[in-house]
C-alpha cells in the first residue's frame, strides 16, 4: 500500500489504515505536514513555522504499520505497479496519489522571480522576508517616488489566500509596525488587490463577497476587479493592456491567482491514460479510483470529482481532502478484510461550509443556508482552525500568538532571514 503525499488526504488515508494488516508507506518530498490554511500567517509573521507544521514521523510514529520515506515520485508505472524516484522503486499492490497543487502562471512562468506564490513554507518565509524588506527600504529611501513603490504591495489573486494576505498587510502597515521606524510612516502603505473577475472569493455567495470586499476596502486595501495583470518585473506590475493599461510601482508583488496539479498528475496521465477537467485536475470515479485501473486513487486537490447528490464538484479544501482520503483509507481496508472490489461504496462529499478571514473581527463564513460575516464569523474562523492543527502544542502556542497579536497588534515573528535574492531559510 503506498500513499504519494503527507498532506490532508495523505494522513487521513493512513490514519484509516491503522489498524487494517497491511504495511502501508507514505512517501513526502518534504518531511513535515502542513496546515495550509494558516500558511499566510507565516508569510504575516503572525505565526512562526513551527506553529503549523508537524514532522510526519512524529504525527505517525504510534502508527506500527506505516512507514515515512522522504523522497519524490518521479515516474509511476501503473503497468508493473511501481513508484520510481530518487534512485529507488516502490511496489504497491493499492496507490493513493495525494500530492495536490502548486500555484501557476498561466504561461508567464518568468513572473515567478518577482511574484512568488503560497504553498510552502519557503514560500511564506521568502514572503516574509520580501515584505519587511520592503519597509527597511524604505525607512532609508529619501526619494517620494521610490519610497512610495517600497511601500506598494501588490497581491495578484482575489481567492481566499490572496484576500487574506492583503488584509493581513494592510494591518501590518497600519497598527503592528508602525511605531517602530523613526523616518518613514508605514500607515502610508498602499496594499492593491487585483483579482480578474467581477469579485472577490467566488467560490462564496455573492452576498458573502460583497461582505469581503467591504471589510477589505474599509481597512484600507484598493480592490481592482475585472482587470488581470499583463507584466510583472521586478518594478511592480502592469494591469490591463493598450490604452486600458495602468502600471503600478511596487517592491513586493505577491501571487495568489491561480493553481494547477503536481506534475505526478502528468505521469498518471502518461501511463494510465487518464481524463482530466480544465484546470489539469484528474477526473476519478465514484469509488474515487481511475477508470481502468481499480488499484489507483487519487485523492484531494488533486482529484476531479462532482458529489453525485448535489452534482457539485469537490472543492479543493481541506474537508474536501480529510473525507476523501479517510473514504479510501476505509474501503481499502474493508477490501483487504474480504469485501469484494464490485461492492464498492460511493464517495459522498459532506459539505461542512466555507470560511475565509480578511482581517481582525473581519471574516466570512458560508455553512449550509447561513452565510454570515464579521466578528462571529472571525471567531468561528478562529475556533475551527485551531481545531484541526495537529498536535496540542501547535494549538496551544497558535491560540496564544493571536491572542497576543489581538491585544497588542504585536507579530511576533519578524524575523528577517536568508539571503538578499536567495531562498528564505527558517
Amino acid at each position: 500500500m503506498l500513499i504519494i503525499g503527507g498532506g490532508f488526504a495523505g494522513l487521513a488515508c493512513a490514519r484509516a489504515l491503522r489498524r487494517a494488516p497491511v504495511e502501508v508507506v507514505l512517501v513526502d518530498r518534504r518531511n513535515h505536514h502542513l496546515f495550509q490554511p494558516l500558511l499566510y500567517q507565516v508569510a504575516t509573521a503572525a505565526l512562526s513555522p513551527s506553529n503549523i507544521a508537524a514532522p510526519i514521523r512524529r504525527i505517525l510514529r504510534s502508527q506500527r504499520n506505516c512507514t515515512v520515506v522522504m523522497g519524490e515520485a518521479e515516474q509511476i508505472d501503473t503497468d508493473a505497479k511501481l513508484v520510481r524516484g530518487g534512485g529507488r522503486e516502490l511496489r504497491y499492490d493499492y496507490l493513493v496519489v495525494a500530492c495536490g497543487m502548486t500555484h501557476t502562471y498561466f504561461g508567464h512562468d518568468e513572473w515567478a522571480q518577482h511574484a512568488p506564490g503560497l504553498k510552502t513554507i519557503d514560500d511564506a518565509l521568502d514572503i516574509r522576508r520580501r515584505v519587511l524588506l520592503a519597509f527597511e527600504a524604505a525607512e532609508l529611501e529619501d526619494d517620494p517616488a521610490d519610497r512610495a513603490a517600497a511601500l506598494t504591495f501588490v497581491v495578484v489573486g482575489g481567492g481566499p489566500t490572496g484576500v487574506e494576505l492583503a488584509g493581513a498587510l494592510i494591518e501590518i502597515a497600519m497598527q503592528s509596525i508602525q511605531r517602530d521606524f523613526r523616518r518613514v510612516d508605514t500607515r502610508t502603505a498602499r496594499v492593491v488587490l487585483i483579482e480578474g473577475s467581477g469579485r472577490v472569493l467566488q467560490a462564496f455567495h455573492p452576498d458573502l463577497s460583497e461582505k469581503a470586499m467591504q471589510s477589505l476596502r474599509q481597512l484600507g486595501v484598493e480592490v481592482i476587479l475585472g482587470r488581470r495583470v499583463s507584466t510583472i518585473d521586478g518594478n511592480g506590475v502592469t494591469v490591463g493592456e493598450g490604452d486600458d493599461a495602468e502600471r503600478i510601482d511596487s517592491a513586493c508583488v505577491l501571487w495568489a491567482a491561480g493553481l494547477q496539479p503536481e506534475p505526478v498528475a502528468d505521469e498518471l496521465e502518461r501511463t494510465a491514460g487518464v481524463e482530466r477537467d480544465a484546470s489539469g485536475c484528474i477526473t476519478v470515479g465514484g469509488d474515487l479510483a481511475v477508470p481502468g485501473h481499480p488499484e489507483v486513487f487519487v485523492v484531494g486537490d488533486l482529484m476531479s470529482y462532482a458529489d453525485p447528490k448535489t452534482g457539485e464538484a469537490v472543492p479543493g479544501v481541506a474537508q474536501g481532502a480529510i473525507q476523501s482520503g479517510r473514504f479510501v483509507g476505509r474501503m481499502i481496508a474493508d477490501e483487504i478484510a474480504g469485501r469484494a472490489r464490485d461492492e464498492r461504496p460511493v464517495f459522498r462529499y459532506d459539505d461542512k461550509g466555507m470560511m475565509a478571514t480578511i482581517g481582525r473581527a473581519h471574516a466570512v463564513a458560508q455553512i449550509g443556508p447561513l452565510r454570515f460575516g464579521g466578528l462571529a464569523a472571525w471567531l468561528l474562523w478562529s475556533a475551527v482552525h485551531i481545531a484541526f492543527l495537529v498536535g496540542f502544542r501547535n494549538r496551544f502556542l497558535a491560540l496564544f500568538e493571536w491572542a497576543w497579536l489581538y491585544t497588542f497588534w504585536a507579530r511576533g515573528a519578524r524575523l528577517i532571514t536568508g539571503r538578499r535574492g536567495g531562498a528564505a531559510s527558517a
